[in-house]
């Protein structure tokens, strides 16, 4: 059964007869009584009244008018909500702590952009409570943020791990901590530490890590790129994970290099968080299947 052999019952009943239905639809009265006769022995319904004077639609026919005309309904609001998922999908929010941004987040949004050139990609820099927060209003379709392992996840949220690593020092190559093989609590203390804001997960694990001391000098800023860039410009030295480092354009520059920590440290994963009611719109799914692609890639070189 085809949806146009049920237009075409309608186009009869509409227009009273087999021959002006053929002339309205632009088809020839024998490949439109054809097609009907078809469906006749589909259903099992003589759905015209065919005689020497033309072809009408029979009383059967008229019996399943309602039930035809449920099904193209049907069928119509399937097309708009498709036209309207759509539309949604012209548009895809990524809410992002800013972790593995050069390595995984930029590389997956070049090669979204080349699959889908007419969606565009909205990503905004933010704390994981704020992220969190729009995730619940619906005005991220993403959120990228880090946690500690061992961190009990939100239980609200879609969550999947993209990225796993650990905790290292981020310096200029011409520091005085890039001459060691690793880096110890009391060589931070030592130096200028720049410090993510409290919201951040490395916040809290640098925090934890000095356990109340406090080093030589500190800044606060937002994100491991600002962070990264302090690096660079010889502000001081700062905490990120593995995976916001390796890779990143600044690195391959020698602008900055990172070294471990000589010390018990937990590891810290990123992961990609959506919205648990709802269905997301196609971009944001078509844009998560990409960023575990890509991950699973990472993961699969690093290892």
């Amino acid at each position: 059964m085809r949806i146009e052999q049920l237009e075409y019952v309608q186009a009869v009943t509409r227009f009273g007869s087999l021959r002006r239905a053929a002339e309205e639809l632009h088809l020839s009265q024998p490949a439109l009584s054809e097609t009907l006769r078809n469906l006749e022995r589909e259903l099992g319904v003589e759905l015209l009244d065919r005689r020497r004077s033309g072809a009408r639609i029979s009383g059967q026919g008229r019996e399943l008018l309602p039930h035809i005309a449920q099904v193209l309904e049907a069928v119509d609001r399937l097309k708009k909500a498709a036209d309207d998922q759509h539309r949604v999908s012209r548009m895809v929010r990524v809410g992002t702590v800013n972790a593995a941004t050069a390595a995984l987040v930029l590389p997956t949004i070049r090669e979204f952009r080349g699959a889908y050139p007419e969606t565009q990609v909205e990503v905004v820099e933010a704390q994981q409570a704020e992220i969190h927060r729009a995730l619940r209003e619906g005005s991220f379709d993403l959120g990228l943020v880090n946690y500690l392992r061992g961190d009990d996840l939100t239980p609200e949220f879609h969550t999947t791990e993209l990225l796993s690593g650990r905790p290292v020092v981020c310096m200029r190559p011409d520091s005085p901590l890039a001459q060691l093989s690793a880096i110890g609590v009391e060589d931070l203390l030592a130096e200028p530490l720049i410090v993510m804001r409290s919201g951040y997960v490395m916040h809290r694990f640098v925090n934890r890590l000095l356990n109340g001391r406090h080093p030589l000098f500190s800044y606060s800023t937002d994100g491991a790129e600002m962070g990264k860039m302090m690096v660079a410009q010889g502000l001081g030295v700062t905490v990120l994970p593995d995976y916001s480092i390796i890779g990143d354009p600044l690195v391959h520059s020698d602008s900055i290099t990172w070294r471990p920590l000589d010390c018990r440290v937990s590891e810290v994963f990123l992961v990609a968080q959506q919205r648990k009611s709802g269905v997301p719109p196609f971009a944001a799914r078509a844009l998560h299947e990409l960023l575990v692609r890509r991950a699973g890639a990472l993961d699969s070189t690093a290892a």
